[in-house]
């Protein structure tokens, strides 16, 4: 009876055992966007709802819309860099980029988030087009199409791209160059909106 007793409070344990997958070995390291300018800490700023800035989620397509990093093999045919793995989506880190880069290139006040408030009338939105390497010449690129409110009910729409040429096709390579361009790009949207 007792040996009937353990193994009933024991069968489940077991036959739990065999459905937990703790998946696949981590990766070696994650890659990440880092600004290459970032405002101190005890910064900080107010500003009227006319000029301060809202960021709302940016875009992308299912290619670029996930952690790994797109490499553009033929016109047609897409792969992705082996080793390499996002700590998150890319368009979520670049629209991190961007905010910080509009703080520290301006006086607005930038307010980023999921949930940015209804307080600033201006906001950025679009879409990135492209965040990956190219097989075909050896480069990378990041492309962003932005769309922001224009003078009365009008709306402005701007497309910023910069590429990186000559990169190895490896993570070591591959993660500075699009760091680099994804900055280029950042800086670029920081000046059409200041």
């Amino acid at each position: 009876m007792i040996s009937q007793l353990k193994f009933a409070i024991l069968a489940p344990a077991l036959l739990l055992g065999g459905c937990i997958s703790f998946g696949e070995d981590p990766p070696e390291s994650l890659l990440t966007l880092t600004p290459s300018a970032s405002a101190p800490a005890g910064t900080g700023g107010s500003s009227t709802a006319g000029t301060a800035i809202a960021l709302t989620e940016f875009e992308a397509p299912s290619a670029i819309d996930v952690t790994r990093v797109p490499v553009q093999v033929t016109d047609t045919e897409l792969a992705y860099l082996k080793d390499a793995v996002w700590v998150e989506k890319p368009a979520r880190l670049f629209r991190r980029l961007v905010a910080e880069t509009i703080r520290t290139r301006s006086n607005r006040v930038v307010i980023d988030g999921d949930d940015p408030g209804a307080l600033a009338e201006n906001r950025l939105t679009g879409t990135l087009r492209a965040f990956g390497y190219d097989a075909r010449d050896g480069s990378v690129k990041v492309v962003f199409d932005a769309v922001r409110p224009g003078e009365g009910s009008s709306v402005e729409t701007r497309r910023f791209e910069a590429v990186v040429p000559g990169v190895a096709a490896d993570v070591s390579s591959v993660g500075p160059a699009l760091n680099q361009a994804a900055n280029d790009v950042a800086a670029q949207i920081a000046e059409w909106v200041a």
